[in-house]
């Protein structure tokens, strides 16, 4: 017996013909979810079902062998055409549970970039605070006469470490450039990647208004102003950028509003369009930039 499973049911055929078969409910979202568990590696209760009384099954599908014999270049599996209209399902349906299938394998993805670049960032931070406590105390021990014997080892380390800071760099640079071209253009790839990990991913930063994007790593400043009055804070993590922290003092606000505002349309391009616009947008905010400088 030959157990194949198409988007819209599993069959057992034998060489005379088809012997059962379990349609799916010709239903969008049931159809769907089946797939992505198919794309999972995951036994359809279907599958499981139909061959329960089954014998000498054969599969061409690694996620089936449990069920049978995997045979994947079996010469019927090669001929055998299972016509989907023939049971009452469409081209169009097809076409539509193919779209919701690509768009949760998008997201899925998204999610474990996601993951990555924030995992990296905050390594890259806390080898970055390791590096400033190594340097403060190698200068420290510096100042005192002592052999290099002794100071070697905590030489070699803060070497280590700060080797280790732009290996990891380079690694988020091109992680970054992949994931979000368009945030990665406009704002940095060290920018871009603490602006994912502070919001939680780059999905929950495209939907974030470009107000709160622009004191993304200004929380505790953001709490201070909230529990005890003063000024808001105008900037967060944004204020690193060059086109924020060489402007006078009286302009940097503006600036930090269009600049997130930038940012917001990138990180939704990134997140949803894919269309590669930063240049656009770059050139535009520069633009803004001079006219505000020049105000």
């Amino acid at each position: 017996m030959y157990l194949i499973t198409k988007w819209f049911g599993t069959f057992l055929y034998n060489k005379k013909g088809l012997q059962e078969k379990i349609l799916f409910p010709k239903n969008i979202k049931s159809l769907s979810n089946r797939m992505l568990k198919i794309k999972k590696s995951e036994i359809l209760i279907e599958e499981k079902k139909i061959s329960e009384n089954a014998k000498d099954i054969i599969v061409n599908e690694k996620r089936l062998s449990e069920l049978g014999e995997y045979k994947p270049d079996d010469s019927f599996f090669k001929k055998l055409d299972i016509n989907p209209e023939v049971f009452g399902f469409s081209n169009d349906m097809l076409q539509k549970v193919t779209l919701i299938v690509t768009q949760e394998n998008i997201e899925e993805e998204l999610a474990s970039s996601d993951l990555q670049i924030i995992q990296m960032i905050n390594t890259l931070d806390d080898f970055i605070q390791i590096s400033n406590l190594l340097s403060e105390r190698f200068e420290s021990w510096s100042v005192i006469p002592t052999s290099n014997e002794k100071i070697l080892p905590l030489k070699n380390t803060l070497s280590t470490v700060n080797e280790e800071i732009k290996s990891l760099e380079k690694q988020i640079e091109n992680e970054m450039e992949k994931i979000v071209p368009n945030i990665t253009n406009l704002a940095g790839s060290l920018i871009g990647a603490r602006l994912i990990s502070f919001s939680g991913g780059i999905k929950k930063l495209a939907m974030l208004p470009s107000s709160t994007i622009q004191v993304l790593g200004a929380e505790k400043a953001l709490f201070r102003y909230k529990k005890e009055g003063g000024k808001p804070p105008k900037h967060g993590v944004i204020f690193q950028h060059s086109y924020i922290n060489k402007s006078s003092k009286d302009k940097r606000g503006k600036i930090a509003r269009i600049f997130a505002a930038k940012i917001s349309i990138a990180a939704k391009a990134d997140a949803f369009t894919k269309r590669v616009i930063s240049d656009e947008l770059k050139k535009n905010l520069e633009n803004r930039i001079k006219e505000i400088k020049n105000l």
